[in-house]
C-alpha cells in the first residue's frame, strides 16, 4: 500500500515539527482539557467532550466531538444530533447497545431472537447499511454481512462512555456507509486514582450478569479496563398464533433461546510529553447464540426434519493506536491513527435433511479491516478552523460452507478492496451569530469506482432570543458490499452470484430545523424536517431459467424518498427532576410504486424522565411507542417483502439506583412493564415483562 507508507512518513516529518493538545478523534489523549485554547475565540473547542452545567442552571451543555470531528458546541452546527452520556446509560441501565438506541429519535432497531440476537439500525428510513458506526475513530461495519451493515446484536454498552448519533447524509467526512448518518461510540476514559469495581446483576429470562474492572490514571498513564460475562436462557421468541398455524407441541411451544457474550474492553493512554500523547483502545467479543425460530418450526412440522436448532458463533476483535499532537502554539492539532478488525463468524443448522448433529454442516463469514488515517486542524484565529484528511482502508471477505448432500455443491468464496480517500473542511462564524461548516471529500474504490460527496450546515443564534435555526445538505453514498459483488454459490436447482457491475447507492438530503430555549435554559424544545431522495438501491434478484433453476444476484433496481419530522423537549423541572420527550415522522417510499418500505414504522414516541428525590437515589422511567409497518410475512407468502404489517406497541420501563455508601450500591429496574406482547419484525417476538436486579461494589 504505497499511499499507507508515504502518510506515515509524512506524519512522522510532521510530529518533529512541534508541540501538542488533544483532538477530536483521539481516543486516549487528555491534553484537550489541559492546555488553553488556540485563540480567545475558541475556548469552547478546549472544554471537555461533555461539560455539564452548575447545579440549577439548566439542561446540560453538550460538546459534539463526531459532527465537526473536532470539539464543537452542539449549539453551533447545524448537523441534527443526539449525544448519550455514560451517566445516562447507566441512570437507565440499559445493559446492550441495540435497547439504548431504540429509545433514540429517527431510529428503528429490529432485533430477531432476543439478547445477542441479529440487529438492524434504521435511521431516517434508510436501509442498515446505509449507516456507519465507529468506536473509537474506527469504522466497525460488518464487512462478512451480506450488505455491510453493522449488527450491535452482541455489544453491550459496559465502558461505553459517550454515543453520538448524527442524522443525515455525512459522507461528506466519513466517506462509504455514512449516507443515512454516523453512530459514533467513545470508550470511557480512565482518570484520577485507582477504582476498580464489580457489577453482579441477575434476573428474568435466566439472565445472569458480571461485570468488573479498574480505571484511574497514575503520572502520565492512564486507563481503563473491563471484563463482562452476560448470559441469558429460556426466551422464547415464537408468537403463539403462529405456534397454532404450524401445530406446535409442548415441546416446540417452550423451547428456548441462549445467548452466552463475553467482552473485553481496554482503553489506555500515555501522555509522553507536554506535545504529544499516544492511545490504544480495544473491543473484544465472542458471542454464542442459540436459537429456535419459526423457521425452524417449519422445517420440522411441514418438512419432518426433528431437533432443529441454530447456532451462531461470533468473534470479533477492534484495535486502534493513535498519537497526536498539535504545533506552532495551537496553530496545528493533527493524529495519526491505525486500527484492525476482524470477524470470524459461525452459523450451523442441525437437524435438518442438511445437516445432522454429527455433521453440522456450518457457514462461515469472515472479514477484516485495516485502516490508516491521519488529519489535522489548522487554526486561523478569528477566521475559523480548517480541516484536512486522508484514510486508507484493506477490507477482505471469505464465506465458506462445505458440501453436505447431493442437491448442495459447497462454496468457498474470498475477495478484497482498497479504499483511499481525502477530505477538507472549513467551520468558522460570524459575529457568534451565524455558525457554520462544509466540507467535502473524495473516494477512490477499487471495486465500485470513484465518488465526490460534500456537506455544509450553518446554524443560526438570534440574538437575545434563545432561537436557534438549523439547516443541513449533503450527499452520501454507499458501495455494494464484497458479498453483493462476489458471492457464488452455486447447488442442483438453484444458485447465488454476485454482480461485479453493481454501482454505489448514492443519495441527497437535506433538513432544516428550530431550537428554542427558555426559562434560563431549562426547557429546550425544537423540531428538524427532513428530505432525503436515494437512487441506485441494491437490491437482491430472481430469474427462473429454461430448467426452472432459481438464479439470485443482486442489481442496482430501485429508488426510494424518505422524508419527515424529528421534535424534542427537554424539560427540567426541578434541580432533581428532568423530562425528555422525542417524536418522530418517518415517511419512507419505493419511489417507483410508492409502496412502504419495509419495517419503518411511520411514528415513533419516546418519553424519559429522570428524578434524584435525595442525593444518593435515582428513578428513571421510560415509555416508548413504536406505531405498526410493513414487513414480510412468515404465514403464507413470503416473496413479498412489505405484504405483512407489524402491530405498534409500547413499553414502560422502570429503574432505580441507590447508593448505600461509598463503596456499596443496589440497583433495580423493570423492563415492560406492562407485559405488552409484540413483535419486531414480524415472527420474533420481543421479552414480555421482567425484573432484573443487582449491586455494584467499587471505590
Amino acid at each position: 500500500m504505497p499511499f499507507s507508507r508515504n502518510l506515515l512518513i509524512a506524519s512522522t516529518i510532521l510530529m518533529t515539527m512541534g508541540a501538542t493538545v488533544a483532538r477530536a478523534d483521539a481516543p486516549a489523549g487528555r491534553n484537550a482539557a489541559q492546555k488553553p485554547p488556540a485563540s480567545p475565540h475558541a475556548a469552547s473547542d478546549r472544554k471537555p467532550k461533555a461539560v455539564v452545567s452548575p447545579p440549577g442552571t439548566g439542561l446540560p451543555e453538550l460538546i459534539s466531538v463526531s459532527a465537526a470531528r473536532r470539539p464543537t458546541a452542539a449549539d453551533d452546527i447545524g448537523t441534527s444530533m443526539t449525544i448519550i452520556t455514560e451517566k445516562q446509560i447507566q441512570t437507565q441501565q440499559r445493559r446492550s447497545l441495540t435497547d439504548i438506541l431504540a429509545r433514540q429519535p429517527g431510529l428503528n432497531v429490529v432485533q430477531t431472537g432476543g439478547p445477542g440476537g441479529t440487529s438492524s439500525i434504521f435511521m431516517r428510513g434508510n436501509n442498515a447499511s446505509e449507516v456507519k458506526v465507529r468506536l473509537d475513530g474506527m469504522d466497525i461495519n460488518d464487512g462478512s454481512s451480506t450488505s455491510g451493515l453493522f449488527d450491535a446484536g452482541a455489544f453491550v454498552t459496559d465502558g461505553m462512555g459517550r454515543i453520538e448519533i448524527l442524522r443525515g447524509p455525512q459522507s461528506g467526512l466519513y466517506g462509504a456507509d455514512a449516507m443515512a448518518g454516523v453512530i459514533d461510540i467513545t470508550t470511557a476514559q480512565g482518570q484520577g486514582r485507582f477504582r476498580p469495581f464489580v457489577r453482579v446483576e441477575g434476573g428474568g429470562y435466566g439472565t445472569f450478569n458480571q461485570t468488573f474492572g479498574a480505571r484511574g490514571g497514575k503520572g502520565r498513564f492512564h486507563y481503563n479496563v473491563e471484563f463482562s460475562h452476560y448470559r441469558m436462557d429460556g426466551f422464547h421468541n415464537i408468537p403463539s398464533y403462529i405456534e397454532r398455524y404450524y401445530g406446535a407441541n409442548p415441546q416446540q411451544r417452550h423451547e428456548g433461546n441462549r445467548d452466552d457474550n463475553r467482552g473485553v474492553n481496554i482503553r489506555l493512554g500515555y501522555d509522553v510529553t507536554r506535545n504529544l500523547d499516544l492511545g490504544l483502545t480495544a473491543w473484544l467479543i465472542q458471542d454464542n447464540n442459540h436459537s429456535y425460530s419459526v423457521y425452524d418450526l417449519q422445517s420440522e412440522n411441514l418438512y419432518g426434519d426433528r431437533g432443529v436448532r441454530e447456532q451462531t458463533t461470533r468473534n470479533e476483535a477492534i484495535v486502534r493506536g493513535t498519537a497526536h499532537l498539535m504545533s506552532f502554539h495551537g496553530v496545528f492539532d493533527q493524529v495519526l491513527g491505525l486500527g484492525y478488525m476482524t470477524n470470524r463468524n459461525r452459523w450451523t443448522e442441525t437437524g435438518t435433511a442438511y445437516g445432522s448433529p454429527v455433521n453440522p454442516d456450518p457457514d462461515y463469514y469472515r472479514s477484516s479491516r485495516l485502516k490508516v488515517d491521519w488529519h489535522g486542524t489548522f487554526s486561523l484565529r478569528q477566521y475559523g478552523q480548517l480541516l484536512v484528511g486522508a484514510e486508507h482502508f484493506h477490507d477482505t471477505f471469505n464465506t465458506s460452507h462445505t458440501a453436505s448432500s447431493m442437491w448442495d455443491s459447497g462454496y468457498d468464496t474470498s475477495a478484497s478492496m482498497d479504499t483511499t480517500a481525502g477530505y477538507g473542511q472549513y467551520q468558522g462564524n460570524w459575529r457568534h451569530i451565524l455558525y457554520g461548516a462544509a466540507n467535502i471529500r473524495y473516494d477512490a474504490n477499487s471495486r465500485y469506482g470513484n465518488h465526490v460527496t460534500w456537506r455544509v450546515a450553518p446554524a443560526i443564534h438570534v440574538p437575545g432570543t434563545g432561537t436557534i435555526i438549523k439547516a443541513s445538505a449533503g450527499s452520501g453514498f454507499h458501495g455494494p458490499s464484497l458479498y453483493q459483488l462476489f458471492a457464488s454459490q452455486v447447488g442442483t436447482g438453484y444458485s447465488e452470484k454476485g454482480n461485479p457491475d453493481l454501482k454505489a447507492e448514492q443519495l441527497i438530503g437535506y433538513d432544516a430545523g428550530v431550537e428554542q430555549k427558555l426559562l434560563h435554559d431549562h426547557l429546550n424544545f425544537g423540531a428538524t424536517w427532513y428530505d432525503s431522495r436515494v437512487r441506485n438501491l441494491i437490491q437482491s434478484t430472481l430469474s427462473i431459467d429454461s430448467s426452472y433453476d432459481y438464479n439470485y444476484s443482486y442489481a442496482n433496481v430501485a429508488k426510494a424518498r424518505m422524508y419527515g419530522v424529528e421534535a424534542f423537549v427537554n424539560w427540567k423541572a426541578l434541580r432533581s427532576l428532568e423530562f425528555n420527550l422525542s417524536y418522530t415522522w418517518t415517511h419512507a417510499r419505493d419511489a417507483a410504486d410508492h409502496s412502504e418500505l419495509q419495517q419503518r414504522p411511520q411514528h415513533k414516541f419516546n418519553f424519559n424522565t429522570t428524578w434524584t428525590p435525595i442525593r444518593d437515589l435515582t428513578f428513571s422511567g421510560n415509555i416508548l411507542y413504536t406505531s405498526g409497518w410493513r414487513d414480510l410475512p412468515v404465514i403464507g407468502s413470503e416473496t413479498c417483502s412489505t405484504c405483512a404489517r407489524g402491530h405498534g406497541y409500547f413499553t414502560i420501563d422502570v429503574a432505580a439506583n441507590y447508593r448505600i455508601n461509598r463503596y456499596v450500591s443496589v440497583y433495580a429496574r423493570a423492563d415492560n412493564l406492562l407485559d405488552r406482547q409484540f413483535e419486531e419484525p414480524i415472527g420474533y417476538l420481543q421479552p414480555g415483562r421482567a425484573g432484573y436486579g443487582g449491586f455494584m461494589l467499587n471505590d
